[in-house]
């Protein structure tokens, strides 16, 4: 049986990817900061789930990582969910900061102490939800955007640093766009191709079987993907 770790699996897609990883007969151990969600989860499988009520933003995600670890008896995949993103107009420094420390330093920690264990473990897989937001920036949250881009420079990185090593570690950065979670505030209807969270878990779920480098949920916003980098900036800047 597989095993993986999933943080930050209380809603959204963390517990979609959660969900799908049970499908297909994964042992998983999963956080977040909302103990009756994650006990959703564990009742669909009691005997494959592993609960811990932790908080990425504050907590030591090291620690986190191993115990689930030595819980598991070892895990071969492990997913960064947590995230969060802040419309910050007025460039307030705290809701920069905010961001940066769950997004950047949050997100650090896990990989590279994930990362790490694989190295130790010899092989692995690494997946991190990011989003299309990694490609471009954006005047109304700076730091969503920027963090986001953080993440898929640094696990290309670690793709490289794989390479050279001659390990069979796996990276796999998520893109989605627009997915029918909380975090589109009652939006959805305004938006461009919102995908429903099932559809968008399971694509998810597939590149992850298939130790995608890059993965855009869904399909299409590759299309989006290209238009970023070839419309000039005096034309991206009226959207973003």
């Amino acid at each position: 049986m597989k095993k993986a770790i999933i943080i930050g699996a209380s809603s959204g897609i963390g517990k979609g990817i959660s969900l799908e990883l049970l499908k297909k007969n994964y042992k998983i151990g999963i956080s977040a900061r909302r103990e009756e969600r994650l006990d959703e989860i564990k009742k669909i499988s009691p005997e494959n789930v592993l609960v811990k009520v932790f908080d990425s933003s504050t907590e030591k995600n090291d620690v986190l990582l191993d115990y689930f670890i030595n819980k598991l008896d070892g895990v071969d995949l492990i997913i960064y969910c947590s995230g969060i993103g802040i419309i910050n107009k007025e460039l307030d420094y705290n809701k920069e900061k905010k961001v940066n420390n769950l997004n950047v330093s949050g997100f650090t920690q896990v990989i590279t102490h994930a990362y790490n264990y694989f190295v130790k473990k010899g092989s692995g897989h690494i997946v991190n939800i990011s989003s299309i937001a990694s490609e471009i920036g954006n005047g109304i949250a700076p730091s969503y955007n920027a963090s986001k881009a953080f993440q898929a420079n640094y696990l290309q990185g670690l793709r490289f640093k794989s390479s050279k090593i001659k390990l069979p570690i796996f990276l796999t950065d998520v893109r989605p766009g627009f997915v029918d979670t909380d975090i589109l505030m009652g939006n959805k209807d305004k938006l461009l191709w919102v995908a429903p969270l099932d559809k968008a878990c399971k694509q998810i779920a597939d590149g992850i079987d298939r130790k995608s480098k890059v993965l855009y949920i869904t399909r299409r916003w590759k299309i989006i993907s290209l238009l970023i980098k070839i419309l000039p900036e005096k034309v991206l800047r009226l959207f973003f």
